[in-house]
């Protein structure tokens, strides 16, 4: 196995979520090819949700993780199987989203299921990214009387 392009797959799924969170849009574009699709199969907002090409990708992710969300998402125990220039990847995942406006935090886990395609420039790039969840919870911030946010990045208190 070719541990160099093991290696960069990683650091392309890593990049992914690092600019998911910290709303980086115009550096996750490119971790994308131009014909991404991806399955956010997450139940939260009550329906699987399918796109095609990186422009609509991006436009959910802005709409939806946008503004004052706050989300962290942590992968791991990585199966890549590579074959020239594409692989497979699944990913164990778990994700926290803070939804301050809404009073709302999600917990979930799940397994990502990624195709990757190296392009002509030999850059590695998320062809279609998807996940099934094993578990979703939500939980209202406002039963939580003494639940208090005391650093976020996007109101200036991180």
């Amino acid at each position: 196995m070719d541990l160099i392009t093991l290696e960069e797959i990683k650091q392309t799924k890593y990049r992914y979520l690092r600019c998911v969170d910290l709303k980086r849009w115009d550096e996750l574009a490119d971790v994308l090819t131009a014909d991404a699709t991806a399955d956010y199969g997450s139940p939260a907002l009550g329906a699987s949700l399918d796109f095609t090409g990186r422009d609509a990708i991006l436009d959910f992710l802005r709409t939806n993780l946008g503004g004052t969300m706050i989300t962290t998402h942590s992968a791991g125990q990585p199966e890549i199987d590579i074959e020239g220039d594409t692989a497979t990847g699944t990913w164990s995942f778990e994700d926290t989203v803070i939804a301050p406006e809404h009073e709302v935090l999600i917990k979930g886990a799940a397994f990502y299921r990624d195709r990757y395609r190296r392009g002509d420039d030999g850059v590695w790039r998320i062809a279609h990214t998807g996940y099934l969840r094993l578990y979703e919870m939500m939980l209202s911030t406002a039963d939580v009387p003494s639940l208090r946010l005391t650093a976020n990045l996007w109101t200036g208190t991180a």
